[in-house]
C-alpha cells in the first residue's frame, strides 16, 4: 500500500512538473510568435509610418516585422555603405590624399556641398565624411579614384551585391542622387549585415561629428545625418541614412535592443522627422516585448 501510495505521489510530482515545463515553453513560444509577427494582432506590431519596413533578427535571420519588404523602390544615400565596401576592399592607402574635382559635382540633383573643387583629404576622411555626414563629394571622388575609375567602382558596387544575394539591386553611381540606384528591404538587410564586418564603417557611420580643414585652415564641422547616434539609450552598430525625392526618406541601422542585434530597414519615409520616430517605436516595441517575457517568465 505505502509503495502503491510512493509512486502514485512520484508520477504526480512528475505530471506536475510535465506541465509546469509545457505552459512556460508555450508561453515563451507565443511571445516570440507575437514579436516575430507571425500572429498578426494589432497590438503585436509596431505602428511604423515608412512604407517600406524590416525587422530582422541578425542572429536567426527571421524576419520579426515587414512590410513591402520585397518591394524594389529607390535607395538614395544608403548606396554610399556598398561605396565605403568596396573601396575598403581594394585595399586602398586610406592616408592617400586625394582632391575634389569639377567631375564630383553633382549636375544631376544640384545639390550644394562645403567641400570645395580643390580642396585635399585623405581617403579616410573622404570615407568618414561619405558615411556619417552623406557628403556626395566625398561619395564621388572615392569612386573617381577607383583603381579604373568610377566605372569600375560601380561595377564593383553591382558584383558585390550579387555576391551577397542582392539580386534585386542596381547601382548606377556611388553617391545615391541616381534614382535608378533601386533595392528592397530585404537585400539591404543583407547589405547592412556586411557593412558591419568593417570596422571602419562600424566606426565612421556612428560618429557625431567630425571636423577638417578647409580653405586656409578654417574646420569645416560635419554631423552625422542620424541623430540616434548621439542618444545613449541607442548601441549602434551601423547607420545610413539617405534622401533624394524619389526615395523619400531612408534609414538602415544594424543596432542592438535589449541585448538583440537586429537589422532595421526603414524607406520612404514621408515627412522629415518620420524615419526617427519609427526607429524609436521599433525600440519602444521590442523593449515592451522583452518586459512581456520577463513577466511571463517570473509567473511560469
Amino acid at each position: 500500500m505505502k509503495k502503491r501510495l510512493l509512486t502514485t505521489l512520484l508520477l504526480g510530482s512528475a505530471f506536475v512538473s510535465q506541465m509546469a515545463w509545457a505552459e512556460r515553453n508555450a508561453n515563451h513560444l507565443q511571445l516570440d510568435r507575437e514579436l516575430s509577427g507571425s500572429m498578426h494582432r494589432a497590438t503585436s506590431t509596431p505602428k511604423l509610418r515608412s512604407n517600406i519596413a524590416l525587422i530582422l533578427d541578425e542572429k536567426s535571420l527571421r524576419p520579426l516585422y515587414a512590410k513591402n519588404a520585397d518591394t524594389v523602390a529607390p535607395i538614395a544615400s544608403i548606396t554610399k555603405l556598398m561605396t565605403a565596401m568596396v573601396v575598403l576592399d581594394a585595399n586602398l592607402p586610406l592616408n592617400e590624399e586625394v582632391s575634389v574635382d569639377v567631375a564630383d559635382l553633382d549636375t544631376l540633383k544640384g545639390t550644394h556641398s562645403r567641400l570645395r573643387i580643390g580642396m585635399t583629404f585623405t581617403r579616410s576622411e573622404l570615407l568618414k565624411l561619405a558615411l556619417m555626414a552623406s557628403e556626395n563629394r566625398a561619395a564621388s571622388a572615392l569612386a573617381r579614384t577607383y583603381p579604373g575609375g568610377t566605372a569600375a567602382a560601380i561595377a564593383a558596387m553591382n558584383a558585390k551585391a550579387r555576391s551577397l544575394g542582392m539580386y534585386d539591386t542596381q547601382f548606377h553611381d556611388s553617391t545615391g542622387l541616381n534614382s535608378d540606384n533601386v533595392s528592397t528591404a530585404r537585400d539591404l538587410s543583407r547589405m547592412v549585415m556586411a557593412a558591419r564586418r568593417y570596422q571602419l564603417i562600424h566606426q565612421y557611420t556612428t560618429t557625431a561629428s567630425h571636423s577638417v580643414d578647409g580653405w586656409g585652415g578654417r574646420e569645416l564641422r560635419f554631423n552625422n545625418t542620424n541623430p540616434l547616434v548621439k542618444n545613449a539609450s541607442w548601441d549602434i552598430g551601423v547607420s545610413k541614412t539617405g534622401f533624394i525625392n524619389e526615395a523619400g526618406r531612408c534609414l538602415v541601422m544594424e543596432a542592438k535592443i535589449n541585448n538583440r542585434p537586429v537589422i532595421i530597414v526603414l524607406l520612404n519615409s514621408m515627412g522629415k522627422s518620420t524615419r526617427i520616430g519609427d526607429a524609436n517605436r521599433i525600440k519602444k516595441w521590442m523593449e515592451s516585448s522583452n518586459t512581456r517575457t520577463r513577466i511571463a517568465s517570473s509567473r511560469s
